[in-house]
């Protein structure tokens, strides 16, 4: 079986993906709205895609900066804190962001610690799973404290960071944070952020190869699921006297589209609204007169 698949992989775009956590669903949605046709064997984490030249490649999250900015994939989602962490610099680009997956790299430390700033963590012990930024940001701080580089102790661990202030192993953390909830129910709040992340699309940096109009095609299409995840499409009628304050309220992402009716005092309007912003949109132009306002969501879109 590893022998056929090694043979069908030749000549094939590698697309890494995150094989689990808190970005692989994500991710498969992703896939489904740019129409990227697969199935996945439980026992493999390489699968072939139906209806592209193109093979997706499952591997952990933190793997994938270092796959991709050696060549070894083509591209791939991961996140940015992934990136920064895997000091890949040069060897990979950031393609696009996906607005998914954003978290917050902070420093942490317990609630009720005497613990205020980062620079009373200086000269202590720091636990973390990002030991390359968390060094590096310490590292910073060590110097300005006029102390040697490395004085704050970085010690990696690799999972429950949060616990380690409660063990006693560490006066301090470096860890991601969505929510918030696990921090506070450790007992700890934040201090400082040392990196805001969110799930990029990334690519290598080596020279241009075969697969690279391919990659922009599938690029393109991720770039359209993303757009229509943060737009609707906003139609409505307005007097024609007011389309003009109509539109300052629905712009368009370059301008609105205005139709003739047949009633000639009145006219139609589409636009891509925000979606976040749809109800507000939605209010102010039922107070300057229009009317048949409708809403209709987007499952993929080229802006």
């Amino acid at each position: 079986m590893l022998d056929f698949l090694n043979e069908s992989l030749k000549g094939r775009c590698l697309f890494a993906i995150p094989k689990k956590g808190r970005l692989y669903e994500k991710c498969l949605q992703l896939l489904a709205g740019a129409d990227i046709q697969f199935t996945r064997s439980h026992r493999l984490d390489v699968c072939l895609v139906r209806n592209h030249n193109m093979a997706l490649v499952f591997l952990p999250a933190a793997d994938i900066p270092r796959f991709v900015g050696e060549g070894n994939v083509h591209f791939g989602i991961t996140g940015q804190d992934m990136v920064a962490e895997a000091d890949v610099n040069g060897l990979v680009s950031e393609v696009l962001p996906l607005e998914f997956g954003k978290c917050k790299l902070q420093v942490q430390v317990p609630e009720r610690g005497p613990i205020a700033s980062v620079q009373d963590l200086v000269g202590k012990k720091v636990v973390t799973s990002f030991e390359v930024l968390a060094g590096r940001y310490f590292a910073e701080l060590d110097e300005k404290a006029g102390k040697a580089r490395g004085s704050t102790k970085i010690e990696y661990i690799g999972g429950s960071v949060e616990a380690a202030c409660a063990l006693g192993l560490a006066d301090g953390i470096v860890d991601l944070v969505e929510s918030g909830e696990t921090m506070r129910a450790a007992g700890l709040h934040a201090i400082e952020t040392v990196l805001v992340s969110q799930a990029v699309l990334i690519r290598s940096n080596k020279p241009a190869n075969e697969h690279d109009p391919l990659i922009e095609r599938i690029t393109s299409r991720i770039a359209g699921v993303v757009a229509a995840g943060k737009y609707v499409l906003c139609n409505y009628n307005i007097p024609r006297k007011v389309v003009a304050e109509a539109t300052r309220v629905t712009p368009g992402r370059r301008a609105a589209t205005v139709s003739p009716l047949d009633d000639p005092e009145w006219v139609a309007v589409s636009s891509m609204v925000l979606k976040a912003e749809v109800a507000d949109v939605m209010d102010k132009l039922q107070a300057v007169g229009a009317s048949d306002i409708l809403v209709i969501g987007l499952t993929n879109c080229r802006v």
